[in-house]
């Protein structure tokens, strides 16, 4: 597999480390940095790795800055990226499960190395369901003007209507 990596001046270390874990397993490596404790803005970071996931230069990505939640929130900015900042092997299962997460973000401040060595190999390994779980990921690129419309009408009504799973889809995984 093919997995880019990026991260701020606060997750390089972590990032480095996880590089290295990829490459012994067999996997290629996008690096796009940051490499020293140098202060720099981790947005540009997630964008480079949302976009090599998003263009099919990488299969999936990972991030790293201290606390996961400003570089995931920047590569879910490009369109095609599902990241999501997690903590803990269920939370990256579920991601990869239901939502098909192919960015996954790290926290190097909140986060021990072996938890982090725990999510990697979940990551890595677990496949997306499919069924009922790839039409709500299908949703989840539906926000524009019409959608927009419709939320700010739920909103004016004070309650959300027409989100219904199709029949077809219950039996699906």
């Amino acid at each position: 597999m093919r997995i880019a990596l990026g991260a701020d001046h606060a997750g390089f270390e972590y990032k480095d480390r996880i590089a290295q874990s990829l490459r012994d397993r067999g996997h290629d490596v996008l690096d796009f940095g940051t490499h020293d404790a140098t202060p720099v803005d981790y947005p540009q970071y997630g964008f480079a790795v949302g976009e090599a996931v998003a263009t099919g230069q990488a299969d999936r990505g990972i991030v790293v800055c201290g606390s996961s939640l400003g570089i995931a929130i920047a590569a879910n900015k490009v369109p095609g990226v599902r990241c999501a900042p997690v903590a803990e092997p269920y939370s990256v299962e579920l991601a990869r499960r239901h939502n098909d997460a192919n960015v996954i973000a790290f926290s190097e401040r909140l986060t021990g190395w072996e938890m982090i060595e725990r999510m990697l190999e979940v990551y890595l390994t677990t496949p997306f369901d499919g069924g009922r779980h790839a039409y709500r990921v299908e949703q989840l690129f539906e926000f524009g003007d019409a959608q927009r419309a419709r939320t700010i009408k739920d909103l004016e009504r004070g309650e959300v209507t027409g989100a219904q799973t199709p029949k077809e889809l219950f039996s699906a995984s």
